[in-house]
């Protein structure tokens, strides 16, 4: 109990500090959220949404898993985008990994297995289409960090094609697609160069991002 104990006393602490700055945010947020972003991240502990980009309670809404992976088939992140666009109508969604990533490091490691390891052949199969250039980069850390940027790209081309975010677009609605990597040595991020507006040129802006990255 003295952690549960432990985490209940900071609680404490932060409401009462951010009441005595602001007497009304918890009134001002319960009522209703309005994000403008929707923050598409790893689970890794050092990179908590809020805190690395500076945002406030309210600002971001948030999906995070193992290696900030995309997929049609996770029903769970498409729902977050889904909600996160149709309801909430948010006009950002990020994709954010980060440089020494675990899970990238568990692919070139080999050493993930269980459920985990299913859910990393997704990064594997990024791996394998990359794998020519990846060989090339001799420092084993630098070719980790490069797949962690070859990931972000290969997410956010999938978030560009989910049916939420095709139909927002559709319907003439603005919605923008940002990929960022983050770096947890010095606490900034990298514009990958993969921001896209809409469903036209999806392709073009893809291939571009791979060759700023490789």
């Amino acid at each position: 109990m003295d952690f549960i104990n432990r985490i209940l006393k900071k609680n404490r602490a932060r409401a009462e500090y951010i009441k005595f700055q602001e007497q009304y945010f918890f009134q001002n947020i319960s009522s209703r959220q309005t994000p403008e972003c929707l923050w598409i991240g790893c689970s890794d502990s050092r990179v908590p949404p809020t805190i690395i980009a500076g945002s406030e309670p309210g600002e971001l809404f948030v999906h995070r898993n193992i290696g900030n992976v995309v997929l049609q088939t996770d029903i769970n992140c498409m729902s977050v985008i889904e909600y996160a666009v149709c309801v909430l109508k948010i006009e950002h969604i990020i994709v954010c990994g980060h440089y020494n990533c675990g899970a990238v490091q568990a692919v070139f490691d080999d050493k993930a297995d269980g459920l985990v390891g299913n859910w990393l052949n997704t990064i594997r199969d990024i791996k394998q289409k990359h794998n020519v250039f990846l060989n090339k980069v001799r420092d084993i850390s630098q070719r980790s960090d490069k797949l962690s940027e070859l990931n972000v790209i290969e997410q956010v081309y999938n978030v560009c094609n989910t049916p939420s975010v095709k139909k927002t677009w559709e319907q003439g609605r603005k919605l923008e697609v940002h990929g960022l990597i983050y770096n947890v040595h010095n606490g900034l991020f990298k514009d990958l160069k993969v921001g896209v507006t809409c469903q036209h040129g999806i392709s073009e802006i893809y291939r571009s991002a791979i060759f700023y990255s490789t």
